[in-house]
């Protein structure tokens, strides 16, 4: 005798499922109107852009008006991993094609002087920053 599932995995799932579609390019889970779901898909994705520009502006003012039409189709099959993240890795698939607008690869430069960011765990400060300080203190 098999037991039927769970209702609260059951809902689990399908709230998973729903959340892949909508923010990772899955297919829509049967019963929900693929239209809307691409609908609010798109939604997202445009908000997506526009959070990613706050955190990466000159990133986002080097494409002008496209530049939201841009990420939108970078990011159409990718999790999101938070704003500064996505840009950085945006700024990064696009430097490695040769396509990085140069004032992007300024604040990209910026950026990886300042930070570590490896591409799979958050960025963190660099040390060499808070060795030189404490080298500073010493001096005077």
């Amino acid at each position: 005798m098999t037991s039927a599932p769970h209702p609260a995995n059951d809902l689990a799932s399908r709230q998973a499922a729903l959340i892949a579609a909508l923010v990772a390019g899955a297919e829509p889970p049967a019963g929900f109107d693929p239209a809307r779901v691409s609908a609010a898909r798109r939604a997202l994705l445009v908000k997506r852009a526009g959070e990613v520009a706050s955190v990466w502006p000159l990133l986002a003012a080097s494409f002008g008006s496209g530049w939201s039409g841009r990420f939108t189709a970078w990011a159409r099959d990718r999790a999101p991993v938070g704003s500064l993240r996505d840009g950085w890795d945006f700024a990064r698939a696009l430097d490695a094609t040769g396509e990085l607008p140069e004032l992007a690869a300024a604040e990209l430069a910026g950026r990886e002087a300042r930070w570590h960011y490896d591409g799979r765990r958050p960025p963190r400060r660099r040390r060499l920053r808070r060795r030189w300080r404490r080298l500073r203190i010493f001096e005077l």
